[in-house]
């Protein structure tokens, strides 16, 4: 069947927009740090290498193929060795073997060179979200995705980073040398920014380390780069760089929240404030699971919606979400959430959905159990 010439006419200034040849960009970022430039030099400087190599190796190739062809009379040579071409082909691959590896070599050493930090950060990997912890500030959080239920459902249009987005960026000051400390609590996961050229595994009992000094400015998101269960896709990765004071302003507004928090837990609190807080804590920590209802996905995420664990026992309860239930996909909370959020979203569950309890937890009965388990 012909097609109507007339058809082409509207693609042509597509295929020639910039938005086109953006989508049909298929090379590496050359990234913001001078790490990530150096490897994508050297992944260019490979590149055109090999693209030599097969121009001239083809080449040869199809002209011998099409000067010596069969059918203009051509006689095949008759030789047993040269010792001129077996020098050549090992002394020509061996140069360019050197020429590839000494600057692959300078690079991995500035790489795996993690010595004379700055900034220290441990980088925890959960399912299905990231704890960052400041080491020697007394400053730690986790990092959920920010992507509302509804564009996810397809029931609101996404966003511009949809699925690229969280709640709480990690934070770093720019010009600074940031080592990584990164691992896993349950399964294996992956922290991967490309534009920082970090991409290391996070493994439950490991602790690799990697590097970054962030040249300018900017949010630079990442993802999970390893299959790591239901919601893999939704564990972004947002660095937040700032310049030196900012990052200094931001870090005492952490500690001073973190002082603060620690008050909280020593506070008298009502039954409101508790579901309101545990509201909060319920749809950032629980609902990917137990869904926003409670209803769960049974039969991995049991529902929430008069269970007998709700709706039993208050300690129990406590219990389960402090622990975490061995041989299933629930996850131990007590070193995840603070007092006060762990205290706030028992009570929660515990008169939500028709529930209806009237009980409660109080973030001193946390206080109490980590205590009494030496925590």
């Amino acid at each position: 069947m012909m097609r109507h010439p007339r058809a082409w006419m509207g693609v042509l200034p597509l295929l020639a927009s910039e938005s086109a040849y953006a989508a049909w960009t298929v090379n590496m970022t050359p990234g913001a740090t001078e790490v990530s430039r150096t490897v994508f030099d050297l992944h260019m400087t490979i590149f055109w290498i090999c693209v030599v190599i097969g121009v001239i190796v083809f080449g040869v190739m199809f002209w011998s193929m099409l000067i010596h062809r069969r059918s203009t009379g051509q006689q095949a040579s008759n030789f047993h060795e040269s010792t001129t071409v077996e020098i050549l082909w090992t002394v020509v691959p061996l140069v360019i073997l050197v020429a590839m590896a000494v600057p692959a070599t300078r690079t991995l050493i500035n790489i795996y060179d993690t010595s004379e930090s700055d900034v220290d950060i441990q980088v925890t990997g959960y399912q299905w979200k990231w704890h960052y912890k400041y080491l020697g500030q007394d400053v730690e959080y986790f990092s959920n995705l920010a992507t509302p239920a509804e564009q996810i459902h397809n029931e609101a249009d996404k966003g511009e980073h949809y699925l690229l987005e969280v709640d709480e960026p990690l934070v770093l000051p720019v010009g600074a040398k940031v080592r990584f400390l990164i691992t896993s609590a349950d399964v294996i996961h992956s922290w991967w920014v490309p534009a920082l050229a970090v991409k290391k595994d996070a493994i439950p009992g490991f602790v690799n380390e990697s590097w970054t000094r962030i040249e300018r400015p900017g949010l630079y998101r990442g993802q999970c780069a390893e299959l790591c269960g239901k919601d893999h896709g939704f564990m972004p990765i947002v660095v937040e760089a700032r310049s030196q004071a900012d990052y200094e302003s931001w870090l005492a507004e952490r500690k001073a929240e973190a002082a603060k928090l620690k008050e909280l837990t020593g506070k008298e609190w009502t039954l409101d404030e508790l579901v309101a807080h545990g509201d909060k804590v319920y749809h950032r920590t629980c609902a990917a699971c137990h869904q926003a209802e409670g209803q769960g996905l049974p039969p991995m995420f049991p529902a929430l919606k008069g269970s007998k664990i709700v709706t039993g026992p208050k300690d129990a309860h406590l219990s389960i979400v402090f622990h975490g239930k061995p041989g299933t996909a629930m996850a131990a909370f007590g070193k995840q959430l603070s007092e006060v959020d762990i205290a706030a979203v028992v009570t929660y569950e515990r008169n939500a959905w028709g529930n209806d309890k009237g009980d409660m937890i109080t973030p001193k009965d946390v206080l109490a159990l980590k205590h009494a388990e030496g925590q």
